[in-house]
């Protein structure tokens, strides 16, 4: 009897990995439609696709507003979700299950108390979130143009999944979770001046013409969404990453090609 159970689990398990697998058309489409999946040489597109086949048995997706999250959907945003992590684990993701995709930009009710105490509410305009140990939020439009946008090194699924990262060791900060007290220096130092000098940049072009920086200014904003900003660049436009940041090209090779990262 334990052996038949054993045999029957074995089975089971089989067809469940194989009834899960990517098909080929369908993955080979995701990485014509997303060329920077392969661009890294360090890369295994076979390993990028088996870490898909598990995140997408992990994770539960849902459309907002009437959207219907087809299989190419869900595959396109796995891919794109796993590629910080493929060298990392994707333990790194297992705070959460919910991954909500709206068919564009959407709208999220915000309060702040300024210094005098005065309520302030506002609708603020999102094409991602991400939420401490919950949902990742999407926006699909912006989702589907990711092939297009790597140009301008933009990504949302990187964004969002990188707060992930950034948020495993506490609130987002712009320091994720680091396997020496050595590389939490370095990453320390390094990202304080890298973020102080593009902070500048802006300034310099919103205030007195200057030409703009190539990254999105809102990576300004705060450490948080400048950690976020600059890893999606790095994925999906590393050359011009590397222009803009020499200074950050080692810190974030050492960080996300660090299988042994906690």
């Amino acid at each position: 009897m334990l052996r038949w159970l054993r045999q029957h689990l074995h089975q089971w398990e089989l067809h469940k990995r194989q009834s899960q697998a990517i098909p080929d058309a369908m993955w080979l489409r995701t990485l014509s439609d997303y060329p920077f999946l392969t661009a890294d040489p360090a890369n295994d597109p076979e390993q990028l696709r088996t870490m898909v086949d598990e995140f997408l048995a992990d994770k539960e997706f849902s459309g907002a507003h009437g959207l219907q999250v087809s299989d190419p959907m869900a595959v396109a945003i796995a891919a794109q979700a796993c590629l910080p992590v493929l060298h990392l684990g994707l333990h790194w993701y297992d705070d959460f299950k919910g991954i909500v995709v709206h068919p564009g930009t959407m709208l999220a009710r915000r309060e702040v108390v300024d210094d005098v105490g005065v309520v302030h509410r506002y609708n603020e305009e999102l094409s991602g979130e991400a939420m401490p140990h919950g949902p990742v939020t999407l926006s699909w439009a912006d989702v589907a143009a990711s092939g297009d946008s790597a140009q301008a090194g933009y990504n949302v699924v990187i964004h969002e999944f990188v707060h992930k990262i950034d948020m495993r060791n506490g609130p987002a900060d712009g320091c994720p979770q680091l396997p020496s007290r050595v590389l939490w220096e370095s990453w320390r130092v390094t990202m304080q001046a890298s973020y102080a000098r593009f902070q500048d940049k802006v300034t310099m072009a919103e205030r007195f013409g200057a030409e703009p920086p190539w990254l999105d200014a809102y990576a300004a904003t705060a450490p948080a969404e400048f950690f976020a900003v600059a890893s999606e660049a790095y994925f999906v436009n590393r050359g011009r990453f590397a222009q803009e940041f020499p200074e950050l090209m080692p810190l974030f090779a050492q960080f996300f090609n660090a299988s042994a990262a906690p």
